[in-house]
């Protein structure tokens, strides 16, 4: 375990805007600091909301956006499939 804590937002982003970086490497990344975090492998600052999860509740939100639009897509496809 390092002897220092990390910081949860600024060891996704490094030096980039949040905007700059793409959800899936948000998401990633986040997965492998929390699992780190969980198995002790990793210690964390404690965080504050603003500046580290909501970069990780902001990609979660667009990737549901993305997905349900892909589900209403597909709903969309297979009820005109079901008329023809």
């Amino acid at each position: 375990m390092p002897d220092h804590e990390l910081n949860f937002a600024r060891e996704i982003l490094g030096s980039r805007n949040y905007r700059d970086v793409p959800d899936d490497e948000v998401l990633a990344q986040a997965e492998r600091l929390l699992g780190d975090w969980m198995s002790g492998e990793a210690r964390m600052e404690r965080p504050k909301l603003y500046d580290h999860y909501a970069l990780l509740l902001l990609a979660l939100i667009r990737r549901t956006r993305s997905l349900e639009d892909r589900v209403t897509q597909l709903e969309s496809q297979l009820k005109a499939d079901r008329s023809e």
